[in-house]
């Protein structure tokens, strides 16, 4: 899955048409219909609740950030995903990059 917003313009055209050599799927639908940057709308949704509502008032913009940053590392590095075989995405993710290697597949 790769998030894009249909509005935005890129440098590379090649950004734009990897993906869809490689046969992923963007995470939004058509212009304003409600798929519109969905994964992204579920990322932000998931955050904030578990975060930023679930602990009550922020001292600082620092505090927030320092909490951000400590949130997507866990959720990135050590949250088990069951889906995956309750391995955290970034482990799944180096696994995949080394073996497109030793296959010689390039990504």
């Amino acid at each position: 899955m790769h998030h894009w917003d249909r509005g935005s313009q890129y440098l590379s055209i090649k950004y734009t048409e990897r993906p869809v050599e490689a046969g992923i799927e963007p995470s939004v639908g058509s212009v304003g219909d409600g798929y519109n940057n969905a994964l992204a709308e579920t990322i932000n949704g998931l955050f904030k609740a578990e975060v930023i509502h679930r602990r009550g008032s922020w001292r600082s913009f620092d505090v927030v950030e320092y909490a951000a940053l400590a949130w997507v590392d866990w959720f990135n590095n050590r949250r088990l995903l069951e889906p995956i075989g309750n391995v955290p995405p970034a482990e799944t993710e180096a696994n995949l990059y080394a073996a497109m290697e030793t296959s010689g597949i390039a990504a």
